[in-house]
């Protein structure tokens, strides 16, 4: 019974938001989409993919990495 009136909150006031609220809304959504899929793909690479070949390999270079960080503390 909550589920469905958070639901129809959102709906109504979707339906019902004017024109310049929908192209708001239309330049967020392609903003999100741009940071969290383009930039990922050409600027974030997946460094543990690249240099190690197997999950037993990576894992043994982050706990590598979380010892030594602790040392430093």
């Amino acid at each position: 019974m909550i589920l469905k009136k958070i639901w129809n909150f959102y709906y109504e006031g979707f339906r019902d938001m004017s024109t310049r609220g929908k192209k708001l809304w239309l330049i967020i959504l392609i903003k999100l989409f741009v940071m969290f899929a383009i930039l990922k793909l050409f600027f974030f690479p997946d460094i543990l993919k690249e240099n190690f070949h197997t999950d037993k390999e990576r894992i043994q270079y982050i706990e590598k990495q979380l010892i030594i960080t602790n040392d430093k503390k």
